[in-house]
């Protein structure tokens, strides 16, 4: 059972969601109903999860309670079915402060006259704007009709149908519920691709089709190697800012952050991500939390496999150098329990598990085994593994029962999975640019990529901030990435020049990547506190929920 549901699949099982809604910007409120229709196996009770939601009532049901709220898993809604019956229809109306839904006013979009709103399900946010069985073992189809007001665009990570009183749309195959994702506001769309697209708001339309216009080449990657794209389309949704993630895979419709854009295509790693998605995670699933790294440690191994047959090893090879040191320090201040890939997540926020372990330590461990057995034999593995647990969500320990059986004797897996920290014997990744960078100051950075100046930068110790700031023009960087790195470093060496940038950077960004790192520094002095404190009662009503939870935590 998922430790991070009230629900009982195992008894009443949701197969197909019916959603209507109306998206209400002025309340700040998703208003309407969903019809969950059943699979009844065992006793006469449907227990869903739900977060703040107002129940007004519950069609075709004899009757229903919601119980108490636990401050991580929210209420549970418990419906008593009459004999026989295979749906019912809750009609509800969210919170204002809905964990998975952001509420943006026009000041804080691009085009500045529209308001916005988009969901963020992930990890167990789904159950605060939708009344369901919140948990990844369970997977549902559904059909949406969204009404929104006049003038605005409602776009889900499902087919679409356009009607006159509203949007029509649909999703066929079975997802989890992570995964169901909603988003409205002034959009615009161009196609980049015979399968792929871009929404956006207006200004941001063009360099967002400019940025990511390898997108096609990307799903031809992954297809050549591990099977068939599976989702019909693949398009991508450009968000306000206050996104707290660099992505988010939604089936058919990826939701970006739009710091990736950064004119060159520098960053577009993203993407690769976010489409291996499309095989690992959402086609197959981690059943619970706990099994997150099936998800994101495939998916990070993938991303770099498609970036290396696009652009060359050298570019994989730096990717993978920056995520493994990045890692080593991430561990370094995780405690010895949370270093381990099947994490124990009893008591606590799912969200908790989101740490570079399951991504970089996973892709780790698929990159030894790769090496112990051979690409091709490697590659032929996952391609079965895909097409074996299609459409399915699976636990760690199903995982280990296929790989044992078709893979056996690779590497010590139970040590890998279940043990803390990096077994001896990693298939450590290795950068020739990463070398030569490490043999002097540079005398020329005009082709260097964004990971090159990254490396550069984390390996000066100690940094000679006035002189780096002299030559490279690092203070009045416009690449998110190199920017962001360069405010941790000038807070850490207390640089003044670089100060006054720290609260613009930290108001007009919302990822998690970028904002916990800044405020904990500023943390670790009196000035920097009083700085922190500052600029986060100005930049906290722009941030996600999801965002403001961790922040919250650090700066109070």
């Amino acid at each position: 059972m998922d430790i991070h549901s009230w629900s009982r699949p195992d008894r009443v099982r949701v197969r197909h969601l019916e959603l209507d809604l109306d998206v209400l910007f002025d309340r700040k409120i998703l208003e309407g109903s969903v019809a969950l229709h059943l699979d009844r196996t065992s006793g006469d009770e449907l227990v869903l999860d739900t977060r703040a939601l107002t129940i007004h009532s519950v069609e075709n049901a004899a009757r229903f309670s919601l119980g108490a709220a636990d401050p991580n898993l929210g209420a549970p809604l418990t419906i008593r079915l009459e004999p026989g019956a295979t749906w019912v229809r809750v009609h509800y109306a969210t919170s204002p402060e809905a964990s998975g839904l952001q509420w943006l006013d026009p000041p804080q979009t691009a085009g500045k006259r529209h308001p916005f709103l988009y969901t963020q399900s992930q990890a167990i946010h789904a159950r605060s704007w939708i009344p369901l069985q919140d948990t990844p073992g369970v997977r549902v189809t559904f059909r949406a009709h969204v009404r929104v007001p006049d003038g605005l665009r409602a776009v889900m990570g499902a087919a679409l149908d356009t009607t006159p009183d509203g949007r029509h749309f649909r999703m066929d195959q079975p997802v989890p519920s992570y995964l169901i994702a909603l988003a409205a506001g002034s959009l615009d769309f161009r196609e980049i691709g015979p399968r792929s697209g871009v929404y956006a708001e207006p200004p941001v339309l063009d360099r967002a089709a400019h940025e990511f216009a390898d997108t096609e080449a990307m799903i031809a990657a992954v297809e050549e190697l591990y099977g068939p794209y599976r989702w019909d389309r693949y398009d991508l949704l450009v968000l306000p800012p206050s996104f707290p993630f660099g992505g988010m895979e939604n089936p058919r419709l990826t939701f970006a952050t739009p710091t990736v854009l950064a004119g060159d295509r520098s960053l577009v790693s993203l993407v690769a991500h976010e489409l291996a998605h499309s095989w690992s995670g959402n086609l197959v699933t981690n059943a619970t939390w706990s099994d997150f790294w099936l998800n994101e440690g495939f998916t990070v191994y993938v991303e770099r496999r498609v970036l290396e047959k696009l652009y060359g090893p050298a570019r994989a090879d730096m990717e993978a150098v920056l995520g493994r040191r990045e890692l080593d320090r991430e561990m370094a201040g995780l405690r010895e329990s949370d270093r381990v890939l099947h994490i124990d997540l009893t008591g606590r926020d799912p969200d908790d598990g989101c740490t570079l372990v399951p991504y970089e330590k996973g892709a780790l461990l698929l990159r030894t085994i790769e090496r112990a057995v051979g690409r091709d034999r490697f590659d032929a593995f996952l391609r079965a593994y895909f097409a074996h647990f299609a459409f399915q969500s699976i636990t760690t320990a199903d995982f280990l029962e296929y790989i044992r059986r078709e893979l056996p004797n690779t590497v010590p897996l139970d040590e890998w999975i279940f043990a803390s920290g990096i077994p001896a014997g990693a298939a450590e990744p290795h950068s020739d640019a990463f070398t030569r960078i490490e043999s002097g100051w540079p005398a020329d950075t005009t082709a260097w990529s964004t990971h090159e100046w990254l490396h550069f930068l984390r390996t000066q110790d100690p940094p000679d901030m006035p002189r780096l700031d002299r030559q490279f023009h690092l203070t009045d960087s416009t690449n998110s990435e190199i920017l962001h790195q360069w405010l941790l470093m000038a807070v850490k060496a207390n640089y003044q020049p670089a100060l006054p940038k720290i609260e613009p950077f930290l108001c007009s960004v919302g990822r998690r990547k970028f904002l916990k790192p800044i405020y904990t520094e500023l943390m670790k002095t009196p000035e920097g506190r009083a700085r922190a404190r500052a600029i986060y009662a100005k930049a906290r009503p722009t941030y996600h929920p999801i965002a403001q939870g961790t922040i919250d935590g650090i700066v109070n």
